[in-house]
């Protein structure tokens, strides 16, 4: 895929995907980024959640969704999660909308046009222990039932170097390219909602169903670096074991093609996401997953020049 991109300059379309990186892609559902971000710019996203943890908004949801995850300091030295991030705090918000992000997305997910899905601030604390530190296997499409599209990917942004010892983004090499085998109306609900060995099993089972080896890739990554995955990319975390605490934000991607699709589940109701109460209506009353407000685009594909 070739493409042109005049918004970026040199140094930035450098930093781009190959074609190569974009076969590795599509072949192991996860890429690590070149150096995206500079030192000061990642700095500056750690000072900004630094206020948002102290309190500052430039503007708060108007209600309120039932699954919103949105730690506060009454809830005490937990893993910490914060949708929103990008809406609520402008200085987060600029940084997360940063162009050759989108650009790097785009090539990934082979489309002209990427929009943020949803941001989660999280800080998983250096306490030995603490279960909440462990994500357990899970891909997100899974939460994302009521999407159309099946190329949206999550970028994982660490603010600082991450390793094995911080607890860091750890995928399930090429577990995209699977059949699923034993899903039911329970996948959608969030993995904190869920029996951690069920999830270990569902694992297992799908494994073995697609004659696949469960191969565990921990994503080492340097700061001002990101990881990418797409969403059925099977991945997890484990424990923080280190002195100081990890954080990130996971942004999640859509491409142009995402809207609103009417799944239903079997007790009658319908699939839903955050969003379904907070975004604008398309003409025909529909949930419009391009609410610039919540889903601002980051990227498009500049049209072609000439005659």
């Amino acid at each position: 895929m070739t493409t042109t991109h005049p918004t970026l300059t040199a140094e930035e379309r450098a930093l781009l995907p190959s074609d190569e990186d974009v076969r590795f892609y599509a072949a192991h559902g996860w890429y690590l980024s070149k150096k995206l971000f500079t030192d000061d710019e990642v700095d500056a996203l750690t000072a900004a959640t630094d206020r948002y943890y102290d309190g500052e908004r430039d503007r708060t949801l108007p209600v309120r969704p039932t699954k919103l995850a949105y730690w506060e300091p009454a809830k005490g030295s937990v893993q910490r999660h914060n949708d929103y991030v990008h809406y609520e705090h402008s200085a987060i918000g600029a940084i997360l909308r940063k162009p050759l992000l989108g650009a790097v997305a785009a090539r990934l997910a082979r489309a002209a046009e990427i929009r943020i899905f949803q941001s989660t601030l999280i800080y998983k604390p250096p306490i030995a222990g603490e279960p909440s530190n462990i994500v357990p296997w899970h891909f997100d499409k899974h939460y994302w039932a009521s999407s159309s599209s099946e190329d949206m990917l999550t970028a994982f942004i660490p603010f600082h170097d991450c390793d094995v010892e911080m607890g860091t983004i750890t995928m399930v090499d090429g577990s995209h390219r699977w059949s699923e085998i034993g899903a039911d109306d329970t996948v959608v609900r969030h993995f904190a909602e869920r029996d951690r060995g069920q999830l270990e099993e569902m694992l297992a089972e799908n494994a073995a169903h697609n004659g696949a080896e469960i191969r565990k890739i921990p994503m080492v990554i340097p700061k001002g670096h990101l990881s990418f995955h797409h969403c059925r990319t099977y991945h997890g975390s484990g424990a923080n074991v280190s002195a100081r605490p990890r954080r990130a934000i996971s942004l999640h991607l859509q491409d142009g093609a995402n809207a609103w699709r009417e799944f239903p589940l079997s007790d009658g109701t319908h699939a839903t996401y955050n969003h379904d109460v907070l975004v604008r209506r398309t003409d025909d009353g529909r949930p419009d997953y391009a609410d610039p407000d919540y889903c601002p685009i980051i990227w498009r594909e500049p049209a072609p020049q000439g005659g």
